[in-house]
């Protein structure tokens, strides 16, 4: 007489035991950056210099501004300033004032002309140029600044989009941070890094689970770069958004139910 419920009572606690081992289908250990091969490392180093200052391409932008005690002079080499009227100014308008690196590799600039940038750094670049303006300005101050790095990230992260970056040097961990950090079903151990390059697009596979990305030529990226993580394919089933609040409180509510009618 009592078979049947006692049969359902089974089937339900079956279902409660199934729900709770798929809410943690994802390990702990797919969620875990900087694994280390040996858990008897504590403090290992990991060798990575930073000098891998950005090396100008053509196509690239370059903010310059010559600061003097003239004021005839700052307007003339800074044309923003008199449209802005020294206040500040927007990114679209420091785009718009800035010297695009021609196909040449070079831009022209006032009183120098043509000036070869390619394959330079921010600091050569404003060196090159002080010794230029120095030939024809006394007390003159340069600032030079790369103005479009972008980075795109993609995927598996908490805020995709499109990310500007305001400093010379960013890594992997601080470019993912701005979007979001990785959801729980980011692949960490095959983050695509997309690169662009003189003779197409380069695809980078990276490691973030193992801790010697410290140490990866990858480390650091570069302007334009685009971070794509792929899902792990348990999400596939959905689980992302699964209503185990739900769930649960219907399979308790039917094993009241239940117990009351027996």
């Amino acid at each position: 007489m009592n078979k049947k419920p006692a049969l359902v009572t089974r089937i339900l606690i079956g279902l409660v035991i199934a729900v709770s081992v798929l809410s943690s289908c994802v390990p702990q250990r797919k969620m875990m950056y900087l694994q280390m091969a040996e858990q008897t490392e504590t403090k290992p180093a990991f060798e990575n210099e930073r000098s891998i200052s950005y090396r100008i391409q053509p196509g690239d932008n370059l903010y310059i501004k010559v600061v003097s005690l003239d004021e005839k002079t700052t307007l003339m080499f800074n044309p923003l300033e008199r449209t802005s009227g020294g206040s500040n100014v927007n990114d679209q308008g420091i785009y718009l004032n800035s010297y695009t690196v021609s196909e040449q590799g070079t831009i022209e600039f006032p009183l120098a002309g043509q000036i070869y940038v390619q394959n330079l750094n921010v600091e050569q670049i404003k060196e090159r140029i002080q010794e230029i303006l120095d030939e024809y300005l006394k007390e003159t101050v340069l600032i030079v600044k790369l103005v479009n790095f972008n980075l795109t990230v993609l995927g598996e992260v908490r805020r995709p989009g499109q990310y500007k970056v305001y400093q010379s040097e960013i890594n992997i961990f601080e470019a993912l941070s701005m979007a979001g950090d990785l959801t729980e079903f980011a692949k960490r151990d095959d983050i695509k890094i997309i690169r662009q390059t003189k003779t197409g697009s380069e695809i980078i596979m990276v490691d973030m689970e193992k801790a010697d990305i410290l140490s990866s030529d990858y480390y650091y990226l570069k302007p334009n770069d685009i971070i794509y993580v792929e899902p792990l394919k348990i999400k596939q089933f959905g689980f992302a958004t699964f209503p185990y609040a739900l769930v649960f409180s219907s399979i308790s509510t039917a094993l009241l139910l239940i117990n009351f009618f027996n």
